[in-house]
């Protein structure tokens, strides 16, 4: 857990944690948990909606298999895009992705209930606010898929193994493919209490943020905040780069070879370069100016370390 950045280490424990409290909060008439009646996100008109759970219903679950995936989905890409953005630009878009995804499924059901109601020719005035009570959404799952797309976005070209296939995909088929996934299913009819419109509705929050970002870098948290993580890199070259220094003095003295030891040192100094000038152009013009091939090596980099 040390090794998780401080964000997905802490988003991690406080899913877990409110899981372990929807536990002990024993189950209702419907087979939920009690604690999610009341942090889950109802529909607006319901009489139990209040207006803090389009927050805090991002940090509740409806079973085992539900989290786990979730937070499986959030050590696995969040790890890597809070490295990158450093945490206070991470958590600004977690949150807000939650939200927006909070957004797009109460309109979603507002459509949905809407439609329902005219063909029996009623309205909203006409039903018991209580009714509305039994619409109830949990999960991470808006936030997760957002991580997903900034991590496509991010390394496009990047390539993920995904059981049960045998071959690596790269970043941006798999977001496509979800996306695509997500959306056949909204459109479905099968009903199997699933909130796919939710899950879209966080990548598309997550998509026009970071459009944003990219078309105005001076205005996100690339400046300063995510610099530490670059910082780290030149740290980590420069230690390689001493320690090279010293293995090449011992193998020196102990007579290898000249020659492999110069051209290692050569390359090894070619590519700290490299990843200079890499570094120093995130500081003038922000990380969303770099070529793919540019944050490929910066990947590549970070996982070495």
């Amino acid at each position: 857990m040390r090794n998780i950045p401080v964000i997905t280490r802490n988003l991690l424990l406080i899913n877990a944690l409110a899981y372990v409290a929807c536990i002990f909060s024993g189950t209702d008439a419907y087979g939920g948990y009690v604690l999610n009646d009341t942090l889950g996100l109802h529909f607006f008109k319901a009489s139990d909606f209040q207006l803090y759970q389009l927050f805090t219903y991002m940090f509740m679950h409806a079973s085992l298999s539900h989290i786990f995936f979730n937070m499986f989905a959030l050590w696995m890409f969040g790890c890597v895009v809070e490295r990158v953005w450093g945490p206070k630009k991470f958590i600004f878009y977690y949150i807000s992705c939650g939200v927006g995804a909070g957004l797009i499924q109460e309109l979603a059901q507002f459509i949905s209930i809407y439609s329902e109601l005219s063909a029996n020719d009623l309205t909203f005035s006409m039903v018991s606010p209580a009714s509305f009570n039994g619409l109830t959404t949990v999960g991470a799952s808006g936030a997760i898929y957002a991580i997903l797309l900034a991590f496509g976005m991010i390394f496009p070209e990047e390539r993920i193994f995904i059981f049960p296939i045998p071959i690596p995909i790269k970043a941006k088929w798999l977001v496509m493919g979800y996306a695509g996934i997500e959306l056949f299913s909204a459109m479905s009819t099968t009903g199997d209490n699933v909130a796919h419109l939710a899950h879209l509705g966080g990548m598309l929050f997550g998509f026009l943020m970071i459009r944003y970002w990219q078309k105005h870098p001076g205005q996100d948290f690339n400046v300063g905040n995510g610099r530490q993580f670059f910082d780290n890199l030149r740290d980590g070259w420069e230690r390689r780069k001493k320690k090279d220094s010293q293995d090449f003095g011992t193998r020196n003295q102990s007579g290898n070879s000249h020659a492999s030891d110069w051209d290692y040192n050569a390359r090894q100094n070619a590519e700290q370069t490299e990843i200079d000038r890499i570094l120093d152009k995130i500081r003038k013009s922000g990380y969303d100016s770099l070529t793919p091939e540019e944050k490929r090596k910066l990947f590549e980099q970070s996982s070495r370390r």
